[in-house]
């Protein structure tokens, strides 16, 4: 057993605490929750890095169907966030505090998570698309910035061109998440959906 007392007399639980202990506390100092660990604790993107994604695009898991293009709303705590309709939820992870926002949510960003994960499978009950496994996303993207969700090729475009104008920008397929009579900054807007995702409940 690596890290949880490995190399010591099997008989001693001193020592076997002590090096659980240890391994505790070197757990609690990450930053981050890796996706996937081995059974040393080291993470697999460290040592089988992803392939390096096109400029301006972050590479991650497809969890939900469609293409979204609205503003992030980097959310840490889910007790104290507020979120526009048709904005983009970008989380380190979710649990079953999070699904109030996706009531409003355009998309769902995670940094950790697979496909039957919590935060997606809410997501595709909902009807909106999610991308999952991206490792720092809170700290790449900023709350305010223009971001397409594609969810079912797992990428996460950063947008620099200007913001969509004109009637019908915000979600030209008749979604409910884009709210009507509100500037371009509060929706988020349907650009070509991929795949079939399920209608929302009501």
């Amino acid at each position: 057993m690596t890290g949880t007392g490995a190399g010591k007399t099997p008989g001693d639980p001193r020592a076997l605490a002590a090096g659980r202990r240890e391994a505790h506390e070197r757990e609690t100092r990450r930053s981050r929750v890796p996706s996937v660990l081995l059974s040393d604790g080291t993470e697999v993107e460290t040592v089988v890095p992803r392939p390096p994604a096109p400029g301006g695009t972050l590479l991650g898991v497809a969890a939900a169907p469609g293409r979204v293009r609205g503003r992030a709303r980097v959310v840490l705590d889910p007790s104290r966030a507020h979120l526009e309709p048709g904005e983009i939820l970008v989380v380190p992870t979710t649990d079953p505090g999070w699904p109030p926002l996706f009531l409003t949510a355009g998309a769902l960003v995670s940094e950790t998570g697979s496909a039957v994960s919590h935060g997606p499978t809410v997501a595709r009950e909902y009807g909106i698309p999610a991308v999952v496994g991206i490792r720092n996303t809170t700290r790449r993207i900023t709350t305010g910035q223009w971001i397409t969700v594609d969810g079912a090729a797992g990428t996460i475009t950063l947008d620099t061109a200007a913001p969509p104008r004109g009637p019908g920008h915000a979600n030209a397929s008749g979604s409910p998440h884009a709210p009507t009579g509100r500037p371009c900054g509060h929706a988020a807007a349907r650009v070509g959906k991929i795949g079939q995702a399920p209608a929302r409940r009501r």
